[in-house]
């Protein structure tokens, strides 16, 4: 068992946490898709972040200035939904610094990863603005970088050793990437969702650590969705990788783990998706859930649960708490202003301990 916080990363060892692995239907148990990766020179990279996985990235006792590098795969809400949550949560849970994200563009500007994370700054202007003068501004700082999606195996990331790159992926419509995060003379692979396609088989391959989505096949779909066959065969095979093309994809990369994820991963589905992929694939497997974690280095990859406090704080930086800056304050208006209740009474005494204590004017 892993539990975050007690020990240090080897400075040669990269550590995987699966911070959500299920589908796009909620589930308190299992989030969408999100993983972090964590390396031996103190960078994290999360890579997308599906609703309900925030809540499992701010359990593993790291600060959110660690966690300001956002790589995304696709702009489905199982893959960015609570990227909301991850601004401005993070930004109220003591980050210092923008949060900055990376993703595809789309065949249509308004498709693309730089669309996507500019509108959802209007969206929540009402938010963003509320915070403004009250706690440090620059945390709440959002950047964006989107490249072509149709770049293949190129670089879109590259300092203090790492270097992250990008291909195509084949997933619903155009848009879509996999990613390989290079260090060390370690390399991990994330599929995002795709069907099975040629660029991964080529790029993945040397992986140490190479994720895929593995889908419910058509039979599981309609008994747990209750879909019709001709519908649960279009999601399961012209949207998604069914177990047996799974174990093909992997038969061929040969990586020295690999793991399928993008399922409900119970006790009655579990075995005959693996039962699938075992009909090709022989190697090494991981059947993902929430919450494991893999520490790899070269002579050994280690997987183990995480053991998370359910009802953890942010972890503190270690920075000097920041200052907000007063002049960013959006004031009130006239009419709110006059509805404010007088209790200066009864809070002018405690608020002057307060500054007397921590040498406040």
């Amino acid at each position: 068992m892993y539990f975050p916080g007690t020990e240090e990363l080897g400075a040669d060892e990269m550590r995987v946490v699966s911070c959500g692995t299920g589908m796009p239907a909620a589930r308190r148990g299992q989030a969408a898709t999100c993983w972090l990766v964590q390396l031996g020179n103190g960078d994290n990279f999360v890579f997308d972040i599906g609703s309900g996985s925030a809540a499992n990235l701010a359990s593993l006792a790291i600060p959110y200035d660690s966690l300001d590098r956002l790589f995304l795969t696709h702009l489905h809400q199982d893959h960015v939904g609570d990227l909301i949550a991850l601004w401005i949560g993070g930004w109220t849970g003591g980050r210092h610094r923008a949060l900055h994200v990376w993703g595809p563009s789309g065949e249509k500007p308004e498709l693309g990863t730089k669309h996507l994370v500019e509108s959802m700054k209007s969206t929540y202007g009402w938010d963003y603005n509320s915070r403004l003068g009250v706690i440090p501004s620059a945390g709440g700082g959002l950047d964006v970088k989107e490249f072509d999606y149709r770049q293949e195996n190129e670089i879109v990331y590259e300092e203090n050793g790492v270097t992250i790159r990008s291909w195509p992926a084949i997933h619903a419509i155009d848009g879509c990437v996999s990613y390989s995060v290079e260090w060390n003379g370690l390399k991990f692979v994330f599929g995002g969702d795709t069907l099975p396609n040629k660029w991964y088989v080529k790029y993945a391959k040397g992986a140490d650590l190479a994720i895929h989505e593995c889908f419910m096949p058509p039979n599981l779909m309609m008994e747990k969705y209750g879909f019709s066959p001709q519908a649960a065969l279009n999601v399961a095979t012209r949207v998604h990788t069914v177990p047996a093309a799974f174990g093909d994809v992997m038969n061929r990369v040969r990586p020295r783990m690999a793991v399928a994820y993008h399922f409900f991963n119970d006790f009655d589905t579990r075995y005959p998706i693996e039962q699938g992929i075992r009909l090709v694939y022989d190697g090494p497997l991981t059947m993902a859930t929430d919450l494991l974690a893999w520490n790899i280095t070269k002579d050994d990859i280690r997987l183990r649960e995480v053991i998370v406090d359910e009802a953890a704080w942010p972890t503190p930086s270690g920075k000097p708490p920041g200052e907000a800056t007063p002049s960013d304050k959006v004031p009130f208006s006239d009419f709110i202003t006059n509805g404010r209740l007088d209790v200066s009474e009864t809070l002018d005494p405690l608020l002057k301990q307060f500054k007397k204590e921590h040498g406040l004017d």
